[in-house]
Parts: C-alpha cells; structure tokens; sequence
C-alpha cells in the first residue's frame, strides 16, 4: 500500500531551501495552507519566489513571510488587501509579477499537466504581454504563456488518505486543485487525514499521483479578509 502520509509540517517541508520557487494554493484566505506558512516562518526561508493568487494580509497568510522579508518576487494576480506589499513593491525592495488570474491559473494547469506554453489573448497590447511571442488566431491576436517552473507546490485539503489522495470542501478547491502536482513535488496538508481506501473514489479531486506528502494540520484560523454582517433592527 502507498503510504505519502509524514509525520508533522517540520518533516513535510524539512527539504525547503533558501532561494526557492513555491506554489502556495488559495484565494484570498481562504483554503491557504496556513500550517506550511506558519513553519516556512519559523524556519526563516529566505529569498522565496512565491507563486500565488493573492498575498495575504498584513498579519495572515503570505503577509507573514513578507513581515520578515522571506519573500523575494510574488508572482500573484490580486494583492490589494496588502499595505506591506504595497510599500515593498513601491520601494523597490520585492520584485513583482502581476499576472491575469486565467493565466495565473492556466500556468498552473499547464505545469499540472506538462504542456510548456499556451497561447492566450488575455495581456495582449498591455505591459503583461512586453517581451513574449504574439501570434494572430482566428483574426484574434494571442500572446503566449509559459507554464510555470516550480520545486514545490503546497495545498491545503479538507480530507485527505495517506495515499495522498485529495477532497476539497466549497471554495477551498480555487487554486489548490490546479497547483497540485504542478511542481517537482507537491505537499498536501489536510484537515482531515484517514487511512487509504476510505474515501469513496467518486468524490476524490485530485488524485494521489499528485502528491508527494501529506501531513494533517491542526489550529486552522480560517480567517475572512473582508467581513460585512448585516445591521442588527
């Protein structure tokens, strides 16, 4: 029997070096893999290329790297809800590649799926598009897209076997799904972890040929970036 399942975060990430380029699942807060953030600070990793939809907050998630200057280029799509981003990407001091969200996706599918490039309109005639190949299809013109090059890929799961397979709860599937098994290797941690054979094959997302290792996470915050509740009458 395949067994992928490590005993804490430490050892998941034991192997994560300074200089580094890490997919990190998410959207906004939601579905980040809080666990393997939380250890990448403690551990003091440094000059990190992060490939993410967003940056987190000042106080949570990717923010925590960035309060301790871990990161050296985001490669993200939104990061507006960041003070601390805004001022390092502004002051020179964090690289930044702002990417559409589609495309952010499509070069994690693309790495997921071992295709090297695609060709998309999206960027095209912008900055985003400065320095790439153009080509006309269908009286359209296309830029193309390199699928991303990464050692690691960290997701986080609400249920997971130790075979490594994969249950995403709501909109925690965002961009965990399409980074799964998009790097070198990929690193799972889940809410929930039980012993293979015991999810039903029906509901499984993402298969554990995905996955490298995969631990089960405790202390989740799940914090909402933005929450607005209705005036009490």
């Amino acid at each position: 029997m395949i067994n992928k399942k490590v005993q804490n975060v430490g050892e998941a990430l034991h192997d994560i070096k300074d200089g580094v380029t890490i997919m990190l699942g998410g959207f906004g807060l939601c579905g980040i893999p809080e666990n393997s953030i939380n250890e990448l600070v403690k551990k003091g990793t440094t000059n990190l290329t992060c490939i993410s939809n967003n940056a987190g907050v000042d106080d949570f998630g990717l923010g925590l790297l960035l309060q301790k200057k871990q990161i050296k280029k985001m490669i993200s799509s939104y990061v507006g809800e960041n003070a601390e981003f805004e001022r390092q990407m502004l002051s020179g001091e964090l690289e930044v590649e702002l990417t559409p969200q589609g495309t952010l996706a499509e070069k994690c599918r693309a790495a997921q799926a071992g295709i090297p490039a695609f060709f998309t309109p999206a960027g095209y005639g912008t900055e985003v598009a400065e320095g790439k190949e153009a080509r006309e299809f269908n009286g359209k013109m296309h830029i193309m897209e390199e699928a991303f090059k990464a050692e690691f890929s960290i997701v986080k799961a609400w249920k997971g076997d130790e075979a490594g397979n994969l249950i995403f709860k709501g909109t925690a599937r965002n961009f965990n799904s399409c980074m799964a098994g998009a790097a070198k290797i990929t690193i799972a941690e889940v809410e929930e972890l039980v012993p293979a054979g015991e999810l039903d094959p029906n509901q499984i997302h993402i298969p554990g040929i995905f996955v490298q290792r995969i631990f089960q996470g405790e202390r989740y915050e799940k914090r909402i970036e933005q929450r607005t509740v209705r005036q009490r009458s």
